[in-house]
Formats: C-alpha cells, sequence, structure tokens
C-alpha cells in the first residue's frame, strides 16, 4: 500500500465515483481492487461498478420521488454513475435502467483513461496506519472476510448483516408471447418497457403454494438470516401472507391484457429490460434463495414463461455494513483512525445510486481535506442531506438497519401557508412535489461550491 495522495479500497458503485471526484479535483488516487484475482460470492467480472442485482437504478422522476431527486441532485454534482448511466440507458418507463455490462465497461474505462487515476489489483487483508496516507474503504456489502475480520477488530466488533437475494434473468426470445404482453405499468413510459404474465386467481394461489413448498438454500447455523424489507426474496414474502405478493410485485394494477382485455388479471409478473440489445428480461421483485431447480420448475408455472430459458438463476449472499451513527463523524470519518473514511452499502446505505452518493460525498470530503478547503456538508433538506443524515442517526443504534433513500428522512413539510395567512396542508402528491422542489432549490448554492 504505496503512499500517495489516496488509497480507495474497492471499485464499486461507491468507490468508482469516489475515485472520480478526486481524481478530478487533481488528486492523485490509487484503487486496490481485489478482482480479478479474488471474485465475491456475487461478482461475475473484474469491471468497476459492476451490478449484481437488478440493472435498474430505480424512478428517474426528480419531481416526486426520492430516488429520482438524488439522481438529479448527483447530475448536477458531477457524478461520474450518472453519466455513464444515462449513456448506458435501456427502456423501463420512469425508471432509470441501463445495459449492465456496457455501464461497467464504461465505468472502467473512464477510471482507468484518467491520468490521475491509477489500479492495483490486490486484495487488501489489514486496515492501512496513518504512515500509509490517506484511505477511504468502499469495499462494499460483500467485503473480503479477512478485511472484514480488520474492520471489526479496529471497530470493537460494530457491524450488522443481512441478506440479499438476486433475482432471474430470462431470454426473451424464451417467453411465450401468446400469453405475455407489453405494457407498462399505466402505460408511463415506453409501452414495451415491460413484458407481462397474467395469473388467474387459481394459478396464482397454485403459485404462491409451490413458492412456500420449495426447496430453498439453507443457511450455516451461525448464520441469522436479517433481510433488507426492501430486497425480500419472493418466498418470504409469500411466507407473509397468501395475498402479499398481490399489494407487491405480482401487483395487477395499472394493466390491461391485451390478449383478453375484458378480463381483469388477478395477479401480474412484470419482466423489464436487463441490456440494451433487449435480449434479455429481468424478474421484477423475484429475487430469490430457492434453489436453481425449484426456480426453473416454479417459476415455469406462470403463463408465457411455460418454456422460459434463464440467463441467470435468482441467487443469495451475505451483506455486512458497520454501525456508521458510532463509528463515523459527519464528514465520515473512522473517529477513532481519521485517516480513514467509509463510503457505499458498507456505511449502511442501501441501493446502487445511494452507494454512488456517499462515495461521490466522501470523494468530495477527501479532496477538500487533502487540499485544505473548507467542507460544505450537503444543505439537510436535500437528498444528499438527508442520505448523509441517516447514517449519523444515533436514536438507535442497536437497531440500526440499511436504509433506501426515501421522503421519510427528509425534513417534514406539512403544509405552507396561504396568501391570506393561512397555514393550508398538503399531501400525496403535492407533498412529495414539495420536498423534491424544496431540494433543488436548497441544492443549487451547494453544487456552486463544489
Amino acid at each position: 500500500m504505496a503512499h500517495t495522495n489516496i488509497n480507495i479500497i474497492g471499485a464499486g458503485l461507491a468507490g468508482s465515483e469516489a475515485a472520480w471526484q478526486l481524481a478530478k479535483r487533481g488528486i492523485n488516487v490509487v484503487i486496490h481492487e481485489m478482482r480479478p484475482h479474488k471474485l465475491s460470492p456475487a461478482h461475475k467480472t473484474h469491471y468497476c461498478a459492476e451490478l449484481v442485482c437488478s440493472n435498474s437504478l430505480r424512478s428517474d422522476d426528480s419531481t416526486n420521488s426520492a430516488v429520482g431527486l438524488l439522481h438529479q441532485e448527483m447530475r448536477m454534482a458531477g457524478s461520474l454513475i450518472m453519466e455513464c448511466a444515462d449513456e448506458c440507458r435501456v427502456p423501463a418507463g420512469g425508471a432509470l435502467a441501463v445495459d449492465r455490462d456496457g455501464f461497467a465497461q464504461m465505468v472502467t474505462q473512464k477510471l482507468q483513461q484518467h491520468p490521475n487515476i491509477t489500479f492495483v489489483y490486490e486484495e487488501i487483508t489489514s486496515l492501512p496506519m496513518p504512515k500509509d496516507g490517506h484511505f477511504i474503504i468502499a469495499s462494499g456489502p460483500l467485503t473480503s472476510p479477512k478485511l472484514i475480520e480488520a474492520i471489526l477488530a479496529a471497530t470493537d466488533n460494530q457491524y450488522l448483516n443481512f441478506f440479499d437475494a438476486i433475482a432471474p434473468v430470462i431470454y426473451k426470445d424464451s417467453i411465450n408471447f401468446d400469453k405475455a404482453w407489453y405494457q407498462s405499468r399505466y402505460d408511463k413510459g415506453d409501452k414495451f418497457d415491460y413484458i407481462n404474465c397474467p395469473l388467474d386467481k387459481e394459478q396464482y394461489y397454485a403459485f404462491v403454494e409451490e413458492l412456500l413448498k420449495g426447496q430453498k438454500v439453507e443457511f450455516h447455523e451461525f448464520e441469522k438470516a436479517a433481510y433488507f424489507d426492501g430486497c425480500l426474496p419472493i418466498e418470504v414474502m409469500a411466507e407473509r401472507g397468501a395475498d402479499t405478493l398481490l399489494f407487491g410485485p405480482m401487483k395487477p394494477v395499472g394493466l390491461t391484457n391485451s390478449h383478453q382485455p375484458n378480463v381483469k388479471p388477478y395477479a401480474v409478473v412484470q419482466l423489464r429490460q436487463d441490456n440494451k440489445e433487449d435480449t434479455l428480461r429481468n424478474m421484477v421483485g423475484f429475487q430469490t434463495k430457492l434453489r436453481y431447480g425449484e426456480q426453473e420448475r416454479i417459476f415455469r408455472m406462470i403463463p408465457g414463461l411455460e418454456n422460459a430459458e434463464f440467463a441467470r438463476l435468482g441467487g443469495i449472499h451475505k451483506n455486512t455494513f458497520i454501525k456508521s451513527p458510532l463509528l463515523l463523524d459527519r464528514y465520515l470519518r473512522l473517529k477513532n483512525m481519521p485517516h480513514i473514511r467509509f463510503a457505499g452499502q458498507i456505511t449502511g446505505c442501501e441501493g446502487y445510486v445511494e452507494s454512488a452518493a456517499i462515495g461521490l460525498l466522501a470523494g468530495y470530503f477527501a479532496a477538500c481535506e487533502l487540499l485544505e478547503k473548507n467542507i460544505a456538508l450537503p444543505p439537510r433538506t436535500t437528498a444528499f442531506g438527508s442520505m448523509l443524515a441517516h447514517l449519523q442517526d444515533d436514536t438507535n443504534i442497536e437497531n440500526y438497519q440499511p436504509m433506501n433513500i426515501n421522503f421519510g428522512l427528509f425534513p417534514t413539510i406539512s403544509g405552507e401557508e396561504t396568501n391570506n395567512g393561512k397555514f393550508r396542508k398538503i399531501k400525496g402528491t403535492e407533498r412529495k412535489q414539495a420536498y423534491c422542489k424544496r431540494a433543488l432549490a436548497d441544492i443549487q448554492p451547494w453544487i456552486t461550491q463544489l
């Protein structure tokens, strides 16, 4: 670990974004990445910012959606991840989905071609000392066991685990379009963004019954399944009640079966475009810990998928994250080792965009420190500020959990004063729009200081 201006451990979304923010400010960066010499349980390639789960960065609506707002704030802040995502986007209605391989390849190429960035392909197994220089640990939720041990030793074992499941990907040409049809929910975006497979009542409950009976990957005795609610395996959702999926990934609302327009589907499975060529389709919300053979058997019960060929079956992997409110300061530095910052999902943010956003902040904070400039924290009313606030929320450290960006993290807007001096409550869509409008106004002065 040669001394340089700054070292980054991990070339995932957070590490890649942090490196970019540092390099474009004239800081020399060394990225330490263990792939391709050693792969995590979920990674398949050596590319930076590989998307190991869905290919969707979720809603891109910056006027009504918290994650869409974060997209826009990141674009305004000069995010590498958002630049590449916009270049590699594929149709997905109101969501921002990307060509998985094309996106990772573009991020890798831009980083490798930057004159201020160097790659060292090695596994880091110990925490650096102050003499080694400044570091950002962005090793992600699949941090290698030896580095986890080193982090635990330095943080008095303040960490948590949860399990994250991966959805299957199907070859589009194996889908039966005599039963399936193209349509986005409520006709948002292009009609070809999603493929829909309908189930009637009898088919739905037969499917749920098999989900519940299906053989699943067993955990070791020392492992405790503590799933993040935003990424529950499909069969775990079904265990919460036979009708649960009807209000989740299999909800039939906003869709009309073009083969039987007068018959309302009881349930619907959606498949989202997974690559730019549109040869692959991702089963939306179908993260699973079912065994491979059971996945093929049970998912082929879905009308339209009787002969489905799977490009990738679902899987499961363990995620690790630290108790950031206890361990990190407001600039993401480890309190007892301030030459080390943490970034990305290992901090307890959840999601691709959130991980990259915390990487962007870590890179910006580190650059300010190295260049001896004042650090401007993002306004609390913004998506950046609200995500950062979650990592500092010490109200219930023992139950600290990963979190996607959501309006619940923002300072509350309950209403507004009218022209005649009275208070008017706002809620629903209007309230979401108010959060977004306030954030985009408040972020602008901060952006000018970057």
